[in-house]
């Protein structure tokens, strides 16, 4: 059975897409820990990012990057932290997180609820740093 991550890539499933490309696709999180908090997942269905093959690896990481700078770009933090965790999803994902602290990298302060005019503001503001 696909993952929510392959439905949202598929586009059986809604998603707010800010960056894709052959092997990967950058989305917002539905639960966002900081407004810009972005997932970047491989097309390829793998569920531990260690069982990746090397060149999936590269094309997640390259991806990353550009979706990073653009986060940076768009939000002006501090950093943008990039987190492997994937328990809640078995599917390899990124979280990229905008943060000013080390403190915000919290998943117990996600929104569960974000406000979708919001949500599309961000993707927005995403989008237009990446073009």
């Amino acid at each position: 059975m696909p993952t929510i991550f392959t439905r949202i890539i598929n586009r059986e499933l809604p998603g707010r897409f800010v960056y894709e490309d052959e092997h990967t696709v950058a989305f917002l999180t539905i639960s966002p820990i900081r407004p810009g908090h972005t997932l970047v997942v491989p097309r390829l269905e793998v569920d531990h990012w260690i069982d990746l093959p090397d060149a999936e690896q590269r094309e997640l990481w390259s991806a990353a990057a550009k979706v990073g700078r653009a986060i940076q770009e768009a939000f002006q933090p501090r950093r943008v932290a990039a987190i492997i965790a994937g328990l809640e999803v078995p599917h390899t994902h990124v979280h990229l997180i905008p943060i000013e602290s080390e403190k915000q990298l919290d998943f117990a302060l996600a929104d569960p609820n974000p406000a979708s005019d919001e949500l599309d503001e961000v993707a927005e503001r995403i989008r237009s740093a990446l073009a």
